[in-house]
């Protein structure tokens, strides 16, 4: 396993990881993984799709992946990445994009395959039945404001725009919902891109804390354009995956007409042709 880390780390697919001598050791049997997809648009893009790419080459690996659709945090917002305040959407349209995005995500990970096969669940299944004082004392009692407070993701708005105690709550529901996979699933290791490198160790920490148990976290580059800016849930400029959304033509033009210099083909080995893009090498 170590050199399926490394291979990784060839793909420039490693950005930070805890331990990585302790992960290495521990993917040496099956363990279960996730990675989280929130609806806060009708698709995910391509930025999504370099993780979940990732997340496939676990399972071909003979690991355990859970693909988790935010149908509780998508109402939230994550403030990571944004400089203002998400639009709040409506349950009725959370739950019409967590319909769309299990279906993309069924395209890329195997669900059929006897040994390991793929789940999709989504988080307002056990979010839901909390009651907010329930929520508060047996989660919130765990976490140090002023920690949360040092995260770039609060820590960046704090010094621009504010943000709202909606969005300042989003790393406690992310956390829980670690704390619940490791917990219905044993899931122990979760993987995202590196802006989420804070949400992520903030769940390992929630499952020390509260199972005195531990896990790991692998977060992956973030993909970036040639100006630098991330690929995102934007009004435009975004290459999404639903072909509503951006044509077949549109996507494969945007990358014929990229600069093909330092980018490498990461797509997963036995992966859909649609699904064969390229990534900025570091």
């Amino acid at each position: 396993m170590s050199q399926f880390l490394d291979d990784l780390r060839w793909r420039g697919l490693i950005a930070q990881t805890t331990d990585e001598k302790e992960l290495a050791t521990a993917l040496e049997k099956p363990i279960t993984l996730y990675i989280g997809f929130d609806p806060t648009a009708p698709s995910i893009h391509v930025g999504n799709l370099v993780v979940l790419l990732v997340l496939r080459r676990f399972q071909l690996a003979g690991h355990h992946p859970i693909a988790l659709v935010g149908g509780a945090t998508g109402l939230v917002g994550d403030p990571s990445g944004r400089n203002e305040e998400r639009s709040l959407n409506s349950s009725e349209i959370v739950e019409q994009w967590v319909n769309r995005i299990k279906l993309q995500v069924s395209s890329v990970l195997d669900f059929k395959v006897a040994s390991n096969p793929a789940v999709v669940v989504n988080n307002l299944d056990w979010t839901s039945p909390l009651s907010a004082i329930e929520f508060l004392r047996d989660i919130g009692k765990h976490f140090s404001v002023n920690q949360m407070l040092t995260k770039d993701s609060v820590s960046s708005r704090l010094e621009s725009n504010g943000i709202s105690y909606t969005e300042f709550s989003y790393q406690v529901l992310q956390s829980y919902d670690f704390l619940e996979l490791f917990r219905r699933e044993n899931c122990v290791l979760q993987i995202g891109g590196s802006d989420q490198w804070g949400n992520i160790t903030a769940g390992l920490d929630l499952i020390r804390r509260v199972t005195g148990g531990s896990g790991h976290a692998l977060t992956i580059p973030l993909l970036a354009k040639a100006d630098g800016s991330k690929f995102g849930k934007t009004a435009s400029g975004s290459i999404w995956l639903d072909p509503e959304l951006t044509s077949p033509y549109a996507f494969y033009q945007y990358w014929f007409n990229s600069d093909d210099k330092g980018w490498v083909v990461i797509c997963a080995p036995d992966c859909a042709p649609e699904y064969l893009f390229l990534t900025e090498k570091r």
